[in-house]
């Protein structure tokens, strides 16, 4: 439906002061925080988990080698959506408008929808982690029990959720550390950076900005912020529903990725019969996981 003169009626006479509700700012692309990005030229991507080799035996003198097989683990996919939105103004509207272009507020309205659901979306993964979003091996993004190939497991959540203080924080960052390959190899895994809701982002700026433990008497060193353990420090998302949830971002490569299958887009056009002018914002995307160890994530404790 065109929006019309009815809907604008203070916006055709003269004596008004000033028109306000759009020009909001907004919370620029938090996901690039947690995101990979990556351009795709298909309907839908996919990444494959390989599992290399166990640890090597102990050749006995004079006996046979040992010979080990490799094998996929599990694959990921990526499904890309259509995200699209337009808004019509009639012929009329557009004539008796006595102030600011129609077409250039309103557009900037369309973008910052379109920015909004975004976020949102980019959101939902962390949002969803611990109850319904699965990763690609068959279990929630954040799980005591991501399986692997060697009948172990990997584990990128506390057992018992964690509010955010110095020691869950610790113990992220020393559980971290265990984690394995599809074989049980111990890997090289670090945080980089934190993220937060809002609720907490006056918590982590204590745990990670101050030089001495916060919270004791004691005169002891931050030991986090002296190791330098999480380097890329922390980030506020604005779009996390869960005020006690925290996450941790690791340098595990292929962990949370974006594919951008194409950049948004506008267009305009002019209905020849009604002489409405329509326009038009588009682009297609996709949030997803290739390997879970590329986040660690806490729902707190309650």
């Amino acid at each position: 439906m065109a929006i019309s003169r009815a809907q604008m009626l203070k916006e055709l006479l003269p004596g008004l002061n000033a028109l306000f509700g759009l020009e909001y700012e907004k919370y620029e692309d938090e996901h690039t925080l947690i995101y990979e990005t990556e351009s795709s030229d298909r309907s839908f991507e996919e990444e494959v988990k390989l599992s290399g080799f166990g640890a090597a035996p102990v050749k006995a003198e004079g006996a046979a080698i040992s010979y080990d097989s490799a094998q996929e683990s599990y694959t990921a996919r990526y499904n890309h959506e259509t995200i699209a939105m337009g808004f019509a103004i009639t012929e009329e509207a557009m004539e008796d408008n006595l102030y600011d272009s129609l077409s250039a507020r309103y557009t900037k309205a369309l973008a910052r929808a379109m920015a909004y659901t975004k976020q949102v979306k980019a959101a939902n993964l962390l949002n969803n982690g611990f109850t319904s979003f699965q990763s690609g091996d068959g279990v929630t993004l954040f799980n005591a029990s991501h399986p692997l190939v060697n009948g172990g497991t990997n584990s990128n959540r506390p057992s018992t959720g964690a509010d955010l203080n110095e020691t869950s924080l610790e113990q992220a960052i020393i559980e971290i550390a265990a984690f394995t390959d599809e074989r049980g190899l111990l890997i090289a895994a670090r945080p980089t950076s934190l993220v937060v809701p809002p609720a907490l982002m006056f918590t982590a700026d204590r745990l990670l900005e101050t030089t001495q433990r916060v919270g004791t008497a004691d005169n002891d060193l931050n030991a986090i912020r002296n190791m330098g353990a999480i380097p890329g420090g922390y980030s506020v998302n604005h779009y996390l529903t869960d005020s006690n949830a925290f996450f941790l971002i690791t340098d595990i490569p292929n962990g949370m990725k974006m594919f951008e299958r194409t950049a948004l887009e506008t267009s305009m056009d002019g209905d020849f019969d009604t002489g409405n002018v329509r326009y038009k914002a588009r682009e297609r995307y996709s949030f997803g996981v290739s390997d879970p160890l590329g986040i660690y994530g806490s729902p707190g404790s309650s």
